[in-house]
């Protein structure tokens, strides 16, 4: 995949396999455009089909994860960087643009996120709020600083959680919280947050990085082939009844029992040792 500065972003490959995103305008709290979002698609999709990335990591610069939609730059923000994919109108002008706008690119990413089967993580090293809240909750692990803040808020503009956001909150927290959460407009502490399912950690915000590091590395050296179906297969059985859960679970390991990652995992149990998996991936490098 492409590392580098991009439009809102950058990004770094780190060892071993982790690819580091990081949203750079923290002058705008790290607001989104339609900009930031179609070239984050297309990075994510180029994480996804590159044998070199095992774990993608999401963070922000500054006081903010993502403090949600930058309004005022939607359409014309000089955000630097060397655009991933060509220009487009932003939508949003009328009805029609609007839904367009929001399936073909806001809905877009936090599905093109929610549907790697790589492992995600969302550092969250502050405030994260609608797009930002969507975005974290479409990863698969979260930390938060001590100094996050999460919510969801668009109601406080008259506004919809629009990207998704809705679903993920749902099947978080319950229908009976998601709708205290929403319709209160609340904005919630990373303790709070942690007490409510949203976040998996909270750590201070000087360990965050060193702690998502840490995350990635032990998801990144753990058995891919096995991992990538034992998540795709988690999502599933969140929506699925027991016997296409049953059906989908044996498909997947029909492949994984098969692969040299358990033949390795059998004998490093044996021999006392710790695995060395992935050896099918290293050969591709």
């Amino acid at each position: 995949m492409k590392t580098g500065k991009f439009s809102g972003f950058e990004v770094s490959l780190r060892e071993p396999g982790i690819a580091w995103f990081e949203f750079n305008t923290p002058e705008r709290l790290n607001g989104m455009t339609t900009a930031i979002k179609r070239d984050l698609i297309e990075s994510v999709t180029q994480a996804q089909m590159d044998n070199q990335v095992r774990v993608l990591v999401f963070t922000g610069q500054g006081r903010a994860f993502c403090a949600g939609d930058d309004l005022k730059a939607y359409k014309n923000a000089e955000l630097g960087g060397e655009p991933l994919v060509d220009a487009i109108p932003p939508g949003h002008d009328n009805a029609l643009g609007t839904y367009n706008g929001l399936r073909t690119i806001s809905q877009a990413l936090n599905t093109v996120v929610r549907n790697i089967d790589k492992i995600t993580i969302a550092a969250i090293n502050g405030v994260a709020i609608q797009t930002g809240l969507s975005l974290a909750l479409s990863c698969d692990f979260r930390l938060a600083a001590e100094s996050a803040r999460l919510g969801s808020a668009t109601l406080r503009f008259g506004l919809l959680p629009d990207e998704g956001g809705q679903f993920l909150l749902v099947q978080l927290l319950g229908l009976s919280r998601a709708l205290d959460f929403v319709m209160r407009k609340r904005i919630v502490d990373a303790e709070e947050a942690l007490s409510l399912g949203l976040v998996h950690e909270v750590v201070p915000a000087t360990d965050l990085q060193s702690t998502a590091m840490a995350w990635a590395t032990e998801f990144a050296n753990g058995p891919q082939v096995a991992m990538r179906l034992l998540k795709r297969s988690l999502y599933n059985a969140a929506e699925q009844s027991w016997a296409h859960a049953l059906d989908d679970i044996a498909a997947k390991t029909a492949i994984s029992d098969h692969h040299p990652d358990v033949r390795e995992g059998v004998s490093a149990f044996h021999e006392k040792r710790t695995p060395t998996f992935n050896a099918w991936l290293d050969q591709r490098k």
